[in-house]
């Protein structure tokens, strides 16, 4: 995610601690945070392919997704 979404995802919740937000602001927040969400699980998602276990006998193991 850019770092421009970033910092607008912090400006209006700054801002609606401060005086609210209006209607439209509210819909672009709950809209950034889905892409925010989004970005975070696909780049965890992105991780997790390419970890792998160890086991005792140091054989590599990828993890298998459920």
């Amino acid at each position: 995610m850019e770092q421009r979404k970033i910092d607008r995802i912090n400006a209006l919740a700054r801002k609606s601690k401060a005086e609210g937000l209006t209607e439209e602001e509210k819909a672009e927040q709950a809209q950034l945070r889905q892409e925010y969400v989004a970005a975070v699980k696909a780049s965890l998602t992105a991780q997790l392919e390419n970890t792998y276990l160890v086991d005792d006998k140091g054989k590599k193991h990828k993890l298998k997704h459920h």
